[in-house]
């Protein structure tokens, strides 16, 4: 017999969700939580749907925060079963979502009605942040959202992200921090010309090679205790006009930054630019910050949720900032404390999408023994 967790789970992973569409899901959330006595706010913005619900009065306020969107599940001839019709295998939940994240959404509400009808009279808010548009661009999102709470005054003592952030067995990490990340965008300018006359062109790709090198081996810092060291890598290199017999004028060149805390996004720029300023070309060079470096290092919400993996495991969490961004990055600046705990991560994004199911409960338990902590 399938419990309410997975059940609900399976509900989320049958809509089609993919980014920015919620699908209904929201929609469901809201209702559970209704029924919870939670007063709901449906922020749309643009063409992504946002839920803000909270029950309570007061500080402190406890954030249950996650998305509803999903990646594209690809061509479905590649998956055992259909990516949208959940489908439970030898003790695994199958289906687009499944890991990230609508296994820990289903498990945030199970938790909370759980802890509504044991703690009716709770200290403090109980909040929830579902946005539809964290797998995408995450404009229209959760820092959207989290503009306007500010603007109203709102603010978020602790915010528990569902992100999965397993990896060996079920809460073995939990995430406290997250790198921060940022694209560069280079154009290297050219002249453009035949291939049998090198001498009456410039070109863009082989000006752009030792930049790239003195670039991609370059020490931007050494990390520290809870950071990696920060990293440069390329991701896309476009040039050239398709024909064999043409330099290229332009070389558009895309690079990432994941980055610690021992360095800021303004230093990395103005430390690209002084190393491009070292080779003999003309460049055009724009970045975007996709998210500033966040740490919680420690506090009520790290205690909190450490115990509780404790009690529900029996083993210690490991704390970690390792991995991509979450949506954890636009909560933080606000000066909450910010966590991210969930299922195993082994599967995300990928063909099969899976979790196993008793891994829910084992989830829906720690979600629930954290409000406990924080807020009973």
């Amino acid at each position: 017999m399938k419990s309410e967790t997975v059940n609900l789970a399976c509900e989320l992973i049958a809509r089609e969700s993919v980014t920015p569409n919620d699908a209904g899901c929201q929609k469901l959330i809201a209702e559970r939580l209704e029924n919870c006595g939670f007063t709901n706010e449906h922020m749309r913005i643009e063409n992504v749907d946002n839920l803000w619900s909270t029950r309570g009065e007061g500080q402190p306020l406890l954030v249950l925060a996650g998305h509803t969107d999903v990646v594209p599940a690809g061509d479905p001839a590649r998956w055992s079963t259909p990516p949208f019709t959940p489908t439970i295998e030898d003790g695994m939940l199958k289906g687009r979502g499944a890991a990230d994240m609508k296994s820990s959404l289903a498990a945030f509400v199970v938790a909370t009605e759980r802890f509504v009808n044991d703690y009716p009279n709770h200290r403090g808010r109980l909040g929830y942040l579902i946005t539809s548009d964290e797998e995408g661009d995450a404009y229209y999102g959760t820092e959207a959202v989290m503009q306007e709470l500010t603007r109203r005054g709102e603010q978020i003592d602790w915010a528990l992200v569902g992100e999965p952030s397993s990896t060996a067995k079920v809460g073995d990490v939990i995430k406290n921090g997250r790198r921060g990340s940022m694209l560069g965008y280079l154009t290297v300018k050219g002249v453009q010309g035949h291939v049998a006359y090198p001498h009456l062109a410039k070109n863009p790709v082989h000006l752009a090679a030792p930049a790239i090198a003195a670039l991609s081996t370059m020490v931007w810092d050494e990390g520290n205790d809870f950071f990696p060291a920060t990293s440069f890598q390329i991701s896309n290199i476009n040039s050239g006009t398709g024909a064999s017999n043409v330099i290229p004028g332009e070389a558009e060149i895309m690079f990432s930054f994941r980055f610690s805390t021992e360095v800021t996004a303004e230093q990395l720029q103005q430390r690209t630019r002084d190393v491009l300023d070292q080779f003999d070309f003309d460049y055009d060079l724009r970045f975007e910050i996709k998210g500033q470096p966040f740490l919680t290092e420690s506090g009520a919400l790290v205690q909190a949720a450490v115990q509780a993996v404790q009690e529900v495991t029996g083993y210690q969490p490991e704390l970690s900032t390792a991995g991509g961004t979450s949506d954890g990055r636009f909560i933080a600046p606000t000066g909450a404390q910010v966590l991210e705990l969930g299922p195993l991560n082994k599967t995300i994004h990928q063909v099969n999408e899976c979790v196993a199911v008793d891994d829910l409960d084992k989830v829906t338990e720690m979600y629930y023994r954290i409000m406990v902590n924080l807020l009973a």
